[in-house]
């Protein structure tokens, strides 16, 4: 978890490092792991928000040789493809995951309530608005399946969220990455980052202590 952390916190200079290390197979790695992020419904903690971000701003410094077009299109690809395969997962094994002796620690069933709450909460938004908000968007299309929502609708909301995700993130980067303060603050923007896409979940946390405790 450390070097999860060590990651997340300084992922310009680990970004930098993968792509002196690998070349143009960097766009292979950060297809992965942003596709996995979703797509493998067990890995909820991996980055995702902040690397779009970082990815970005590298491209925007013609030094890496990155091309923001190419990261744009990997990243749709990764979270669309992710998020219809954990809905396919939703669908076939979701009541035997957060059961399974395994796998049940990664995805545990309080998790999943408080997935499902957000879900029944705001319906189909919540297809849109969970996109941005990290371990939520990883269990929404879970939820989805196991709510019987069809997939023909969880996909038109799915589709919406993703462009609205990789266009944030990524245009954010892209244009403000290399500022100056940005890149001299670069972890705290990152902590910056993580604590706005994790604020919606913990007001609504707060909320709901409050109003149980009335």
């Amino acid at each position: 978890m450390s070097t999860l952390i060590d990651f997340i916190l300084h992922i310009d200079d680990h970004l930098i490092n993968i792509v002196n290390t690998f070349g143009s197979s960097t766009y292979l790695i950060l297809f992965a792991i942003i596709f996995i992020e979703t797509g493998a419904v067990i890995f909820p903690f991996l980055p995702g928000d902040s690397l779009l971000f970082a990815a970005a701003a590298l491209s925007a410094n013609a030094t890496y040789g990155l091309n923001i077009g190419i990261f744009v299109v990997i990243f749709l690809a990764a979270s669309i493809g992710g998020d219809s395969l954990n809905f396919f997962f939703g669908n076939k094994f979701g009541e035997i995951i957060p059961r399974h002796r395994v796998l049940g620690k990664f995805i545990k069933e309080k998790d999943l309530a408080k997935a499902r709450e957000f879900f029944n909460k705001y319906g189909a938004m919540a297809i849109f608005f969970g996109r941005f908000i990290p371990i939520i968007r990883t269990l929404i299309p879970f939820v989805a399946a196991t709510s019987d929502f069809p997939y023909n609708r969880f996909i038109k909301y799915n589709l919406f969220a993703c462009f609205s995700w990789v266009a944030i993130c990524c245009g954010a980067g892209y244009y403000f990455g290399n500022i100056p303060v940005v890149k001299d603050n670069f972890s705290m923007v990152i902590i910056g980052i993580v604590a706005i896409s994790l604020l919606p979940a913990v007001i609504g946390y707060l909320k709901t202590k409050f109003a149980s405790s009335k």
